[in-house]
């Protein structure tokens, strides 16, 4: 494109020089020639300086005086911000109303949770069955009846800490098993032969509701009960549960 311009303005040129020159020739004043062709355009110049920040333009007046803009939306909901101090403490509320009244407990009665002992004899100058409860058929003290003399067996109906104590009259040997629910708790051996002679034995035991604790014989089972000499088995409560 640039070669046919310039071929253009060769050709142009070829045309216009002979005139000038046979117009220099002449004596009298010249026509004037053409006007050039325009030159090619130029580049942009460099950006100026920044001006001056202008001054405030006036306030917008009309008939209607000024006027609120519309109400933007709402923004985004922001970041929650940190706790701040604990305030001085409250005072004292007022009291609530009462509460609906509880369900009625178990029928029962303080003195007889309160009371637990026994104290009963022998009764009878047979020896026992040998490997068999030793059942004490007198009764001397039996506080609601938790010794049972069919059974020979002391039931507990209130939880603590017991004491129990046997005084035996015997004039043969005798070993005497103390028992609670089928385990042994400890045993007393009197092997002396002497004869008419009284033996004894006791032991303080932590019992819960429904626990028995017995007297058992085993070999040796010399344990007389006549008035002259008894054999007593005695039981009480020490602290409740």
């Amino acid at each position: 494109m640039i070669r046919h311009f310039y071929l253009v303005i060769g050709a142009l040129l070829s045309l216009v020089v002979p005139l000038l020159v046979s117009l220099e020739t002449c004596p009298a004043t010249g026509i004037p020639g053409m006007p050039g062709m325009p030159g090619l355009p130029g580049r942009d110049g460099r950006d100026g300086n920044k001006g001056e920040k202008g001054q405030p333009g006036a306030e917008a007046v009309s008939g209607l005086g000024q006027r609120r803009g519309e109400k933007g939306v709402p923004g985004l909901m922001g970041a929650p911000g940190k706790r701040g101090q604990s305030g001085d403490p409250g005072g004292p509320g007022l009291p609530g109303f009462d509460g609906p009244p509880g369900e009625p407990g178990e029928s029962g009665s303080i003195g007889i949770q309160q009371r637990a002992a026994f104290s009963v004899a022998r009764g009878t100058n047979d020896y026992p069955d040998r490997s068999s409860v030793i059942r004490f058929i007198t009764v001397i003290t039996n506080i609601n009846n938790d010794y049972d003399t069919d059974t020979g067996r002391f039931r507990c109906r209130v939880p603590g800490t017991y004491y129990f104590v046997f005084h035996a009259s015997l004039d043969e040997r005798l070993c005497v098993l103390m028992k609670m629910d089928g385990n042994l708790l400890t045993s007393f051996c009197d092997l002396r032969r002497v004869r008419r002679q009284v033996t004894s034995g006791g032991l303080a035991v932590y019992m819960s509701r429904d626990q028995e604790v017995w007297l058992e014989t085993k070999d040796y089972r010399g344990m007389r009960g006549k008035p002259a000499g008894y054999s007593i088995f005695s039981g009480f409560l020490l602290r409740p549960h």
